[in-house]
C-alpha cells in the first residue's frame, strides 16, 4: 500500500515550470528619434528644393529663347537698312559682290531694293556700282540690267559702274547698262558668253555593268540626266537655247557701250581681257577707283554705302531645317544655264 506522503508518488503537473514572460518592447533612444525626424525632414526641403531649381531652369530656358526670337526679329526689321534720308550730298554705293543668283546677295531683289533707296535718297548725288563678280544667273542679271535703265532715267542720275578684281560675264551684263565703267589695270573683263554644264556618266556606267532606270512622260524630259545618253536633236535643241541667249547678251552689250566698242571677232568669244584691254576695246571707259570717282566725276567724295546685306539673324534663320533642301536645289541649279 502506498504511503500518501511519499514524496515521489505526486503528480507530475505539481513541479511544472510556470510560462515565460513575454520580451519587453525596445525602446528608442531620444537621440536616434530626433535623428529620423530630422533627416526625414532634411530630405523633404532637398526635394522642394531641387523642383524649384527645375522649375527656375524651365523659366530661365523660356526667357532666353524669347529674348533670342526677340533679336533675330529685331535683327531681319532693323538692322537689315541703309541709313537713308542723308541730307548732305554724298555719292551712293552698291556692292555687287560674288556670284549673281537668286539666293546669294548679289540677288536681283537685293541689287535693286539697295539701288532704289539710293537714288531715293535727296542728297544722294550720283550711284557707284562697285562690282566683283565672275558672274552668274542670266535671268537676274537681265532683271538688274533694265532696273539700272528705269532708275537712271526716272531719278536723272548718274550711275557708275567700278570694278575691282572682276566683272565678267553677267556681271558684265549689269555693267554694260551704266553711265560709264572705271576698271583697274589689272582687274579681268568680259567674258560675253553663255555656258551650260553638266556631266555624263553613261559609259562609266556601261563598264560597271549597272543600268539607268528613268521613266519620263515626254520623250525630251530626262534629255539633262546625266546618266542618260544625249541624243543629236537634244543637242542641238540646248544649242539654239545658248545661242539666242548670247544673242541677247550681244545686244545688251551694243545697246549698252555703242560707239565706244571696238568690235573684233573675238570680243563675243567669250574671252576675257585685263582692265587696261578692256579700256583699248571699249568694254571700259577709263581706269578709276571708287574714292577717284566719287571725288573727281561725282564731285561728290563722301560715300555712304546702301548694300543690302543678309545679317546674322537671317543666316541663322536660313539654316534651320534647310541644309538638305538648299543642297538639291543647288545641285539641280547647277545643271541650269548661267553666264559664267
Amino acid at each position: 500500500m502506498q504511503d500518501p506522503q511519499d514524496s515521489t508518488s505526486a503528480p507530475a503537473s505539481a513541479h511544472a515550470l510556470p510560462d515565460a514572460a513575454p520580451a519587453p518592447a525596445p525602446v528608442l533612444n531620444p537621440v536616434d528619434e530626433n535623428w529620423a525626424r530630422k533627416t526625414l525632414a532634411e530630405l523633404a526641403f532637398a526635394n522642394l528644393e531641387e523642383q524649384k531649381s527645375q522649375r527656375r531652369w524651365k523659366l530661365g530656358m523660356r526667357m532666353a529663347w524669347l529674348l533670342f526670337l526677340g533679336f533675330l526679329v529685331w535683327q531681319v526689321f532693323s538692322l537689315n537698312s541703309p541709313a537713308t534720308n542723308t541730307s548732305f550730298p554724298h555719292t551712293a554705293l552698291v556692292t555687287i559682290q560674288g556670284e549673281i543668283g537668286p539666293d546669294t546677295e548679289a540677288s536681283a531683289e537685293n541689287v535693286m531694293s539697295s539701288m532704289r533707296t539710293a537714288l531715293e535718297d535727296p542728297g544722294s548725288q550720283a550711284l557707284i556700282l562697285l562690282i566683283n563678280s565672275p558672274g552668274g544667273s542670266p535671268v537676274q542679271a537681265g532683271l538688274i540690267n533694265d532696273e539700272v535703265t528705269r532708275l537712271r532715267g526716272l531719278h536723272n542720275k548718274p550711275i557708275y559702274a567700278v570694278v575691282e578684281e572682276s566683272c565678267a560675264s553677267a556681271a558684265y551684263y549689269i555693267a554694260a547698262a551704266t553711265d560709264q565703267i572705271y576698271v583697274d589695270k589689272a582687274s579681268l573683263v568680259g567674258s560675253i558668253g553663255v555656258l551650260m554644264d553638266g556631266f555624263g556618266f553613261t559609259g562609266l556606267m556601261d563598264k560597271l555593268g549597272v543600268e539607268r532606270r528613268l521613266m519620263t512622260a515626254g520623250e525630251n524630259k530626262g534629255f539633262l540626266d546625266p546618266f542618260s545618253p544625249q541624243t543629236e536633236p537634244q543637242r542641238q535643241h540646248a544649242q539654239a537655247m545658248l545661242n539666242q541667249i548670247h544673242t541677247q547678251f550681244i545686244d545688251v552689250v551694243k545697246k549698252g557701250r555703242g560707239d565706244r566698242l571696238k568690235e573684233t571677232p573675238e570680243l563675243y568669244s567669250g574671252l576675257f581681257w585685263s582692265g587696261q584691254q578692256a579700256v583699248d576695246l571699249g568694254l571700259a571707259d577709263k581706269l578709276g577707283s571708287i574714292d577717284g570717282v566719287a571725288r573727281e566725276v561725282v564731285k561728290a567724295p563722301d560715300v555712304i554705302d546702301y548694300t543690302q546685306r543678309e545679317n546674322v539673324a537671317e543666316r541663322l534663320v536660313k539654316r534651320f531645317g534647310v541644309a538638305v533642301g538648299e543642297g538639291s536645289v543647288r545641285a539641280m541649279r547647277n545643271m541650269g544655264v548661267s553666264l559664267r
